[in-house]
């Protein structure tokens, strides 16, 4: 909707809780560029990209946009592509998750592919930052916790966690709940679903009234 002379678009989705299907990738130090290869890095809109996340691990062919996925071979022995974990909307990874290029096509194409939220001992700074920008919670778990999940997802087809952002807890079936920590003002956004323009534009009257107060005040610089 339009306010002043400014246009709202829709906000990042909310995050508050879910209890969702967990996939795992067992590998440590995952670059944005394995995340979202760059040869995809050609939109900027924050949609489309999640038929092409982990394209290099995913398909055992090269991918270029405009190919028709749906048509290209998977490599079967690629976690993500196991019946088992279909429809998983958390990504249980090892530590540096996200480092190399700060492109923020990364989360988008994790938010695209269905992720809702990744846990890793350690994340990128970068990607860790931009996640929060695009509504995907990155939870930072101990290394030992971290460990004890990869075991109990494999020895459990259809291991769901519970995800409580308001009470920072990630709850396993058995009961078992591991805190993680958030900052308030990161917490506030993604219960909310406001990423940066649009807590920006919750003031869009009083900008529109500021820069129209200097229009008549010093019409001269607007000639």
């Amino acid at each position: 909707m339009h306010c002043g002379t400014f246009l709202i678009e829709d906000n990042m989705k909310s995050f508050t809780t879910i209890n969702a299907l967990v996939a795992p990738l067992d590998r440590a130090n995952v670059d944005t560029d394995a995340i979202i290869p760059k040869q995809f890095l050609k939109s900027i809109k924050r949609t489309g990209f999640g038929v092409n996340c982990f394209d290099e691990w995913r398909y055992l062919d090269h991918g270029e946009p405009g190919m028709d996925n749906s048509k290209r071979p998977l490599n079967p022995e690629f976690s993500l592509n196991l019946p088992r974990y279909q429809g998983a909307q958390v990504l249980l990874t090892r530590k540096n998750f996200g480092c190399g290029s700060s492109r923020e096509h990364a989360p988008w194409a994790l938010d695209d592919y269905g992720f809702r939220a990744v846990i890793a001992p350690s994340f990128a700074d970068i990607f860790f930052n931009n996640c929060y920008k695009n509504g995907l919670l990155p939870i930072v778990l101990p290394e030992e916790v971290v460990e004890k999940l990869f075991h109990e997802v494999a020895a459990n087809e259809g291991y769901r966690l519970n995800i409580d952002l308001n009470a920072q807890t990630v709850t396993t079936p058995s009961g078992e709940s591991f805190a993680f920590d958030i900052t308030e003002h990161r917490k506030h956004c993604l219960l909310n679903g406001l990423d940066e323009i649009a807590l920006t534009l919750r003031h869009a009257e009083d900008i529109s009234d500021f820069e129209q107060k200097r229009r008549d005040s010093q019409p001269w610089l607007f000639a």
